[in-house]
């Protein structure tokens, strides 16, 4: 099978399966471990060795895999994502009693379009650290937890002042009406770990509803987290149906973006540059021609862009603003909240032409600030020369999204094209 068939092969069901399977950012790392292990990537636990030819490396929320080219001396190309997506996380101490019912204490992670929580039946998925260290995943996809909203004939209002809502007193979701089993007991009992040997946990919030495809032409998908497990399912497919690229195919999945990236496993930690480093002094660089490599290299940093709302056509820029299933968005913004500059647009539209699919361009309202992404911090980081590009979809930041069908399947046909040349 050629690689433009295994390009082709790529179906949406695929990425329906890796949302539902992937409710937390160690599910992501999970996941696309083992779409690399399952297309022989090696993986390996330290650096200070020579480095497998087809490799990967985790590190809780981020993983990094590569495959080599056959020269010494070849660039890198980079497609960078992110694993996680706004939600709500259990605190350490989660256990509230009162007004008759159980309900457990979150944190808001990130930015959060809270109403999107409301009146969802939620599931609780993560990981447990044991005693000794070790870590096990955790996803029950049951109907656990929910936040329900205030009756409308307590807030009547509402409708024509808008919803308002408090972090703090208006989030917190119920579990239970009856005498509460404290939350480390059901954690182990549903995981197996005695509650002994719980050292620590992540445990976070997730509407259970399976990702759908939707419209009467089956046009949409609609799901939790596709910003931007979209751009993960969509980088780890293209660079397992390459064959040996030109040049050193990467791709990074970082956590912690949407609250800064400020982390050891985040963009603007050392986790791709020590890669990065490690992989040229396995081919014998000196560090003086590892700066060459990476003045050389190109990256993609892929995270879902604004697509044009029906009903808010008001809040976009008339002549930029992406439409669903029309194409992969390549994100403009001359204050570097993106990272992409006119030879970044040259190359990636010249990159699109050779293999015919379609672009459309993205640009924020001068009144309305945009929001950024890995991008600008790889290319701060690294001196390596970046484009953002992205998805278009709808409902950004809600608890369940939507994009069209056809735009994901477009973006692994780029990436794939952008990591094979």
């Amino acid at each position: 099978m050629t690689q433009t068939s295994r390009v082709a092969d790529v179906s949406i069901r695929s990425l329906q399966e890796w949302l539902d399977a992937c409710p937390t950012p160690f599910h992501v790392v999970e996941r696309a471990a083992s779409t690399l292990l399952s297309a022989h990537f090696v993986e390996t636990q330290q650096m200070s060795r020579d480095l497998p030819s087809q490799g990967f490396i985790r590190r809780d929320g981020a993983i990094i895999a590569w495959r080599r080219s056959s020269r010494n001396d070849a660039p890198f190309h980079i497609v960078g994502a992110h694993t996680d997506s706004p939600n709500l996380r259990l605190q350490p101490r989660p256990d509230i009693r009162q007004a008759g019912c159980g309900q457990l204490g979150i944190e808001v992670y990130g930015g959060v379009l809270l109403n999107s929580w409301l009146d969802r039946d939620l599931g609780i998925a993560g990981r447990v650290i044991t005693s000794d260290g070790a870590q096990r995943l955790f996803n029950v996809a049951e109907a656990l937890a929910r936040i329900p909203q205030l009756a409308i004939h307590l807030d009547r209002e509402v409708n024509d002042k808008g919803l308002l809502l408090n972090k703090q007193m208006h989030m917190t979701p119920l579990w239970s009406s009856n005498e509460d089993v404290p939350f480390v007991e059901w954690l182990s009992a549903k995981t197996g770990v005695p509650t002994s040997e719980i050292a620590a946990y992540d445990a976070h919030l997730f509407d259970i509803t399976p990702a759908n495809i939707l419209g009467h032409d089956k046009s949409f998908i609609a799901s939790g987290r596709l910003d931007n497990q979209v751009s993960c399912w969509a980088a780890i497919e293209s660079l397992t149906r390459i064959d040996t690229p030109d040049h050193t195919a990467v791709v990074v999945l970082n956590d912690h973006e949407e609250v800064g990236s400020v982390s050891t496993t985040g963009a603007d930690g050392p986790l791709l540059d020590h890669v990065l480093t490690a992989l040229s002094i396995t081919d014998r660089a000196n560090i003086t021609s590892h700066y060459d490599t990476l003045r050389a290299s190109r990256a993609l940093s892929v995270d879902n862009a604004h697509a044009l709302h029906p009903n808010y056509q008001e809040r976009h820029e008339p002549r930029h603003a992406p439409i669903v299933n029309k194409g992969v968005a390549v994100k403009v913004n001359g204050n570097q909240r993106y990272a992409t500059n006119a030879t970044g647009v040259a190359y990636v539209a010249n990159l699109a032409m050779r293999h015919h699919i379609t672009l459309q361009t993205f640009v924020s309202r001068n009144d309305m600030p945009c929001g950024s992404t890995i991008g600008p911090i790889t290319a701060g980081r690294l001196g390596i020369e970046t484009v953002d590009i992205g998805v278009p979809q709808l409902s950004m930041h809600s608890a369940r999204e939507m994009c069209g069908v056809n735009d994901p399947l477009s973006l692994v046909r780029l990436l794939a094209a952008f990591l094979q040349e």
